[in-house]
């Protein structure tokens, strides 16, 4: 399609009364805005002159001019740059040149995220990259349209500004249609015919709409040729348009250390490397900062204003101790896009967005410190039926204010709160006396919850396996799920300071010792028992603390602190004594006899064994009393007397089978295999440790399997059974991968 020829208004002054037949002539123009080329003419044809007149000049567009460069209003790119490789590649694959036709609709691309998450400056990397590779010939255009600010740009001034900026390419724009807010519609036209020109001089544009707040922003904008390319950074998702997204997230660790590492050498005078202890302060930086560029950024600048002996330290101190880690992430000055370093007003308009029940729901949830949480969970904290409470979800997804982790049909739904997002909204709640009692209830009305499910998943995993199912979980493989799924979450509310309900801290605890204990999550039991001992103490529940404190020398014990075990269990016994509870008192002897004999006490430990026997052989509690029958001949066979260990450990396999206790039958089987090899009884070993492993063939106690899997292939080994010790190996190994470990180990399950 060629262009249209332009007329130009001029003025002629002539003396007399000339006659003029102009079909060939030229005349210059004196004082007009142009002399005309020799392919412009002025045409005078039957034309009589007395004064002054207006010609018509009449300019040819089609004729060669010299090629001006295409315009490009994009701002400088982000020095400092770091990190973003994907995302950079899923962009480039989506602005370089179409391959065949091109497509009907222009290509939307919308790069999404919290703000602070550096949306502008991946935006501005990648359309710097594209326009260098020359993929945009027809200009590459930036346009802020201030979509979170309290005066955000109205599609007309859009327009106008997009206008000016297309005025310096390589097509003439009309003087009136620019910059004259009245000409909307005249306005919008030149810039859609200007697109399309370009399009047809196959001349690709690149628009870069930053700050998107609502898809009326930028409707009237877009393109109508599909060979133009839009690039839009919004905080929200933008379901109406058609377009890719990219939602952006936290940087990766390493690359959250390289953006601040140059400015922090910087600070120590170019020093190439940290001390470990400085090492680790700059990781712990990034981790406060929820590895958000601005949030790293602002860190940075604090850092060069600081003056103390430690400002790298002083600075993770002070963001550690903070609520609301915002208010602390606030610098003098302005970035290279002259916004401010105070993270604070970012998220004062991202909340200021959101509608009353949203930002009521979301102080709930980011009152309860959680990792992640199950939807269920979301369900309790917000008082709202599942259905709804998964259109809030999705709501404040939307807005990048959570994210959805895991959503599927395989996988249950997770969703997490960004740490910053967290501490403002709980500091905005405590600021409103209605939002914090609502954000208290909710953490009440979780812990209870937990409380609930956890004594449910606790007896599923302590029934006999021919026993009925509690009705909260379908079996033990429900409630291993459960508990592995929530243990960060259930660690953490057993530590929440409410003062009101002790007795749900302490429940909680010991309904988590179980699984704790059997998962081999060992400092997780320490830390849950050593909060709960508190609790007890300060209610001046004596049975709770004796119960807490034996759970805490258990847990050391576990936790190879044998030395740290026996004080509370010293307590714990006394307790126990005091308040009549002989099964307490002999549970308190028989971790005391273990941690005794850990610390190499053994014959105090002998006696403390046979002090436990005795109390649950006095009130009929075979089961414990197969237990301490077991500890003991662990410590016979500690002090090398062998035969006698023999000897009382089958006492132990005789009270755990009558009792119907598979788990310790098999672990006093384990632990007879491997006193028997210790007395030369090679055969009765093999035997012992197989039937060990027989009975504990469909348990999930992958540890212990591996344990016994590995006695046996010693045992074997001794015996010149290679093949078979070789085969015990692999199975070893196996169970091992399965119970998350590769250690390999020998002797005793403790």
């Amino acid at each position: 399609m060629k262009p249209l020829k332009a007329v130009r208004a001029w003025r002629l002054r002539v003396e007399g009364e000339p006659q003029v037949q102009a079909g060939d002539g030229r005349t210059p123009d004196p004082g007009g805005d142009s002399a005309p080329d020799a392919d412009d003419h002025v045409d005078f044809r039957q034309g009589v002159f007395r004064g002054q007149v207006v010609g018509k000049m009449i300019v040819n567009h089609n004729r060669r001019r010299p090629d001006r460069p295409a315009p490009c209003t994009l701002p400088m790119a982000q020095g400092g740059f770091t990190g973003r490789v994907g995302e950079l590649a899923a962009l480039a694959a989506r602005l370089g040149p179409p391959v065949g036709p091109a497509p009907d609709a222009p290509l939307v691309c919308v790069v999404t995220g919290l703000g602070g998450m550096g949306k502008t400056a991946l935006a501005l990397k990648a359309a710097h990259r594209a326009r260098n590779e020359g993929w945009f010939t027809g200009g590459a255009l930036f346009l802020d349209l201030a979509g979170y600010d309290d005066n955000p740009v109205t599609p007309t001034q859009a327009v106008t500004s997009l206008l000016h900026a297309l005025a310096t390419g390589d097509l003439d724009l009309r003087s009136d249609l620019v910059g004259h807010y009245g000409e909307e519609g005249h306005q919008l036209d030149a810039y859609r015919s200007h697109l399309a020109a370009l399009a047809d001089a196959g001349r690709r544009v690149l628009l870069v709409l930053d700050n998107v707040s609502d898809s009326a922003q930028i409707s009237p904008l877009l393109p109508a040729s599909g060979l133009h390319c839009v690039l839009i950074t919004s905080r929200e998702c933008h379901e109406s348009l058609t377009a890719v997204e990219l939602p952006l997230g936290p940087l990766t660790p390493d690359d959250s250390v390289r953006l601040i590492a140059p400015a922090l050498r910087r600070r120590a005078g170019g020093a190439d490397e940290w001390t470990p202890e400085e090492a680790e302060s700059v990781r712990e930086l990034t981790r406060l900062c929820d590895r958000m560029p601005l949030a790293l950024r602002i860190a940075t600048s604090l850092l060069h204003r600081r003056y103390v002996r430690n400002p790298l330290a002083s600075l993770v101190e002070e963001l550690r101790a903070a609520v609301d880690r915002t208010r602390v992430l606030t610098s003098r000055g302005v970035d290279e896009y002259g916004r401010a370093l105070a993270l604070a007003p970012v998220f004062d308009m991202s909340f200021r967005r959101l509608p009353p029940d949203r930002t009521r729901a979301l102080c709930r949830l980011a009152q309860v410190p959680f990792q992640d949480f199950s939807t269920e969970t979301a369900v309790v904290a917000t008082g709202r039926p599942r259905p709804l409470a998964l259109d809030l979800l999705d709501d404040l997804v939307g807005a990048h204010l959570i994210t959805g982790e895991g959503r599927g049909d395989e996988l249950p739904e997770r969703w997490r709160i960004h740490d910053l997002v967290r501490g403002y909204a709980s500091a905005l709640a405590a600021d409103d006396p209605v939002l914090g009692e609502e954000g208290r209830r909710a953490r009440r009305e979780i812990r209870d919850h937990y409380r609930t499910k956890a004594a449910a998943a606790d007896r599923q995993l302590r029934a006999p396996s021919d026993g009925p199912p509690p009705d909260l979980f379908k079996g033990r493989a429900e409630a291993l799920s459960w508990f592995h799924a929530e243990r960060v979450n259930l660690v953490a509310a057993v530590q929440w300071p409410d003062e009101q309900d002790p007795d749900c801290t302490v429940a909680l605890a010991l309904h988590l010792a179980e699984f704790l204990r059997r998962r081999r999550y060992f400092e997780d039991w320490v830390s849950v028992s050593r909060r709960a001992g508190e609790r007890a103490r300060r209610s001046a529940d004596q049975h709770a603390e004796a119960t807490v404190c034996n759970h805490l020398g258990n847990a050391l014990l576990r936790a190879e602190r044998s030395d740290e075990a026996i004080e509370p269990l010293v307590h714990a016994a006394d307790l126990f004594r005091r308040l009549g509870d002989p099964a307490g008192e002999g549970m308190a002897w028989n971790n005391l006899g273990l941690a005794q004999r850990r610390c190499g006490l053994l014959h105090e430990s002998v006696v403390t064994h046979r002090r436990a026997r005795d109390r649950f052989r006095d009130i009929g509690e075979r089961s414990h009393e197969g237990r301490a029958w077991h500890n003991l001949g662990l410590v016979l066979d500690a002090l090398g007397r062998h035969g006698e260990a023999a000897l009382v450990l089958q006492r132990a396999c005789v009270l755990h089978r009558e009792t119907h206790n598979r788990f310790l039958h098999g672990d006093s089987l384990n632990s007879l295999g491997c006193v028997l090899h210790a007395a030369g009884r090679t055969d009765a070993a093999v035997a012992a440790l197989q039937e060990s492993l027989r009975i504990r063939h469909d348990s999930d106690n992958w540890y212990a399997n591996s344990l016994t899997w590995n006695n046996l292939a010693r045992v074997l080994d001794s015996a010149g059974r290679a093949p078979e010790a070789a085969h015990a190996r692999i199975r070893a190994a196996e169970a091992a991968t399965r119970a998350g470990t590769t250690d390999t180990r020998y002797g005793h399950h403790h």
